[in-house]
Parts: C-alpha cells; structure tokens; sequence
C-alpha cells in the first residue's frame, strides 16, 4: 500500500508500518526481516523484543516512543515524527506489536503519511489475538464448535462508551455467538464478563486467560466468565472466551528447552546454526553477536602469497582447524584442481562442510574435532629416499600450509615444525570485539543461558557486560574445553561443556544441564 502518485519507491524516504508480531521474534515475517535490515530509523513500541532491533543496521537509529496500557500518547508527534523522517530521505521502520492495523493505530499513521503524500508500506503482523491461544494450545475457531470469532478491545473507551460513540455493544456480541478474544481487558475484566452475561452467556462459558502469550514465561489460566472478575491477570494478556476455551491442544510446553531464552553469543554470520537448534527444540534465542570476522591486518597481502603458492604446488599439506579460513583462502583459488598434489586436513564437521562448498574432501579429519586430535595422527615429514607425500628424494623437508586467524593457538604451528616440517602460518581472518547495545546486554543478563563458541566470544561479553554493569546468565554452555577454559578464567562457573566439540553437542550439553537443573 503506497501514497497517492503511485508507487513508493521502497527505497530512502518510505515508511514501512511493520508488524513485529505478539511477542516471539521467531513470528517477524520475512518482509518484516527485509525491511528492517535496510532501516536508516526504526521508531518502536514499547514491548519490541531487542533482538527485532538488533536485525536494523547498527547504525540505523532506534527511537523508543514506547507507551504504557491504556496511555493514549502522543499520536500526532509519532504521526509527525515519521512524516519528518522520510522527507529527510531516510528509510523509516515503524515497527509496532503484533500486526499494525489491529488496534496497532497504524490506520491512523497511515492516514498521515498519506496526507503528507509519503510513500509507505504496510507489512502485516501475527497479531495476539490469534497467536497467543493458539500457543496456548487453543484454536479460536474448531470445526463442529464454532464458525467465527470476534476480536475486540477491552480498554476504558470499550467498556465505557456506548456504541454510539466509539463502544463496543458487549451485548450484542453475547447474542452473536463465535469465540470472542478480548485484547487489553485485564482492568476491566469484571465488567466485561457482567455485561456478557447481561447479554446471554451463561457464567459457565469457559474462558482462557493466555499472560504474556508466546514469550517463554507464557502463562495460561483457565476459569469462567462468572468467575473471571476474580481471577488475578496481570498484562499483557488475551482473553478467549466460548466453548473453544475447553481444548488443550497444548505443545509450547512439551519441547525441551520450551519456556527457557538462550544467548547465542556467535558472530552474526555464524549465529543461525545454532539458533535454529535451539529454537526447533523450544528455546527463545536471543543472538547477541560480540564479535565479528574480519580481513587479516594486513589486508590479505601474506594470505595472497600463500594461494599463489599453493597455485604452483609448494605445499604438501594444507591444514585447516576452522573454518571462517577456508573461504578467504579459495577466493583466491581459482580453480582447485592446483591441490592435486597437496593433501588437506580439517578439524570439526563444520570447517570440513566449508571446503565441501568449494569441492574439497578433506584427506584427513579425526574424529575427535580440536588440535590435539589432528597432531596425534599427522603424518611425519618424508625422508630421504621415499615420500608419500608426493615430494622426491632429496628435496627439502615439505611446507605446510597453516591458513588461520590472528592470535590462534600457537600448538599446532609449533608442533608440526618440531617434527620438522616448514610451516607457514598465515593470518586469514581476524576476530574482534562487536559492540553490543545496552538492551542487548540488559535482555542478555536475565536470559536462562549462554552459549560461548569460542574464547573471543567469551571476552567481549564479560568485557561489555561487566563494563555497563549488567550480568551474565547463571547457566554457561561452552563447546569445549579451551573455550570452557576461558570462561571460567574470566570468573564463569560452566555448566554444560560438549563432550563432542560441535554444534550439535553444545546443544545436547545444554540440554542436559537445563534437564538435570529442572530435575
């Protein structure tokens, strides 16, 4: 939906009226996604999930015009606020709870932007009132039950006004029939359900009280319309009331990690593996990035002599403990078949699948996945007189190719050297701290766990999170041993640490820790 004049140009100078769902990130949809990575501004509710924030640039702006229940606000300056910031030529996100034209006033943000002839879009949102019941293990409608459903608002106007004037007619919906899903009716629940009843219902109709829906500390609470006045609710909550209220299809609750946040502290191109295992298991993963991958200090010009190198055969082996080194190293390989006679290793499922994408079989990779293991089935260097490593008699000892990052462990260049092979360790990739904003830090410190892939990761965490004075989750998951070394070096009691150095294991330890805390 654009502005009169035609289309919007979907670029600088658009507002896009987004709805960020009810609550659970895992429901943005993927135009909501799109936008949101291109966003020069983001103006947001007040109960946005930071890690919807997160997806925005990090140097878009955030602006909070956050209001609270039943609080009116400023809607003119919001109005105003996004009409000023797309004829700056900014690309504005106003991003709102659940969908935008559900009692989301995106109608009347709309209205403004089409007034102000603004190019805008709308991206529909999961709203609540669907969403939270059905997460609750409740379907608003249920063949053989009931056909229709009602949604509508609970707040003072609703209750108070008449029909005439903006109200809501209770009893007309009592006559209705259908599911009826109250949003915002938590203050005036009592004389929401006295004027239901006034209208036909009977008091028994069952109601579900659905606190918090789709968050992991969802809580749901089942009464009557006659008892419901008495029933302590707290908001958010929605309020679903008919016969529909009686199922208890429920699911949320029966995954694993169901109702439990995890931090996944990976670099953002890294996050996603582990974030889909997490959450096909039941877990709200926040991705806290705290650090990022970048070129070698040097710009690549070490890493450039290598290929080249590598190209003309002069190396034996090329050896790979992880896997960010792999593709900075085949971009400048052109073709592969120039490893004829060099052999490769790899260390991790992971780094193996990485040479896979360039048509590489790794000749070696044991089966436990860190240094340790490669060195103790390396071959030696050939002698004098036969070789199997494709060198001749006579030839100096064979070179290694060591492409990694900056400030890796020194075992593995050291070792091989010792046993007298000549070995070039390159510096591939530098990892360094990335700044992670304060509602990041403060989402992070009342998390359920945290996850560390590696040392860096757990440095720049405890560095920004002791340094804006929040905290760390009680429960810390390493994924193995030199990792779990540097957390409990920076003062982290580890819970969980994989007996298998790979993703997969990191989340079975997680697993178990969690399970055995609950027991």
């Amino acid at each position: 939906m654009t502005a009169a004049g035609g289309p919007g140009t979907g670029g600088p100078g658009t507002v896009y009226l987004v709805g960020a769902g009810p609550g659970d990130p895992g429901l943005l949809t993927v135009r909501g996604a799109e936008v949101l990575a291109r966003a020069d501004v983001v103006v947001h509710d007040r109960l946005t999930d930071p890690s919807l924030l997160a997806l925005a640039p990090a140097a878009a702006e955030r602006v909070d015009v956050g209001k609270q229940p039943d609080d009116r606000g400023d809607q003119a300056a919001i109005n105003q606020l996004l009409v000023d910031r797309a004829r700056r030529g900014q690309r504005v996100v106003r991003l709102k709870g659940g969908d935008p034209f559900v009692f989301g006033r995106g109608g009347e943000e709309a209205l403004a932007l089409l007034g102000a002839a603004v190019p805008f879009e709308v991206v529909p949102g999961v709203t609540s009132a669907v969403a939270a019941p059905a997460y609750a293990g409740v379907p608003v409608t249920h063949r053989g039950l009931v056909t229709s459903f009602t949604v509508v608002a609970g707040h003072s106007r609703s209750v108070d006004a008449t029909p005439d004037a903006g109200g809501t007619n209770w009893e007309a919906l009592a006559a209705a029939g259908g599911t009826i899903v109250v949003l915002m009716g938590a203050a005036h629940r009592g004389r929401i359900a006295a004027r239901l009843i006034s209208g036909g219902l009977a008091p028994g109709t069952p109601v579900l009280a659905v606190q918090w829906g789709t968050e992991p500390y969802q809580q749901s609470i089942r009464t009557t319309l006659g008892e419901l006045p008495g029933t302590e609710l707290d908001p958010p909550v929605t309020i679903v009331i008919g016969e529909v209220a009686r199922l208890d299809l429920h699911w949320f609750d029966q995954r694993p990690l169901s109702a439990t946040t995890v931090v996944v502290t990976r670099a953002a191109h890294q996050a996603t593996g582990l974030s889909v295992r997490l959450r096909d298991l039941g877990a709200r993963v926040l991705e806290v990035p705290t650090i990022a991958v970048v070129p070698p200090a040097d710009r690549g010009a070490a890493l450039a002599a290598a290929a080249a190198r590598l190209a003309e055969g002069g190396y034996a082996w090329a050896v790979f403990t992880s896997a960010n080194a792999v593709g900075p190293l085949f971009d400048l390989v052109p073709d592969t078949r120039v490893l004829a006679t060099t052999r490769v290793a790899a260390i991790g499922p992971a780094t193996a699948e990485a040479l896979l994408r360039f048509r590489v079989v790794a000749d070696l990779a044991p089966p436990e996945h860190r240094a340790e293991a490669l060195l103790a089935v390396f071959p030696a260097p050939p002698q004098p007189g036969g070789s199997s490593t494709g060198t001749s008699p006579g030839q100096p000892p064979p070179r290694v190719l060591l492409p990694q990052a900056a400030n890796a462990r020194p075992e593995v260049a050291r070792e091989l050297s010792e046993r007298g092979w000549e070995v070039d360790a390159v510096e591939t990739y530098r990892t360094i701290p990335q700044v992670v904003s304060l509602a990041l830090l403060q989402a992070a410190a009342s998390a359920d766990a945290i996850c560390f892939a590696s040392p860096s990761a757990v440095d720049s965490f405890v560095d920004q999170a002791r340094a804006a004075g929040t905290g760390v989750p009680d429960l810390v998951a390493c994924i193995g041993p030199v990792t779990a070394a540097a957390a409990r070096a920076r003062g982290l009691p580890v819970s969980a640490e994989a007996s298998e150095q790979t993703l997969d294991g990191l989340v079975g330890a997680l697993v178990g820790a969690l399970s055995a805390g609950r027991a």
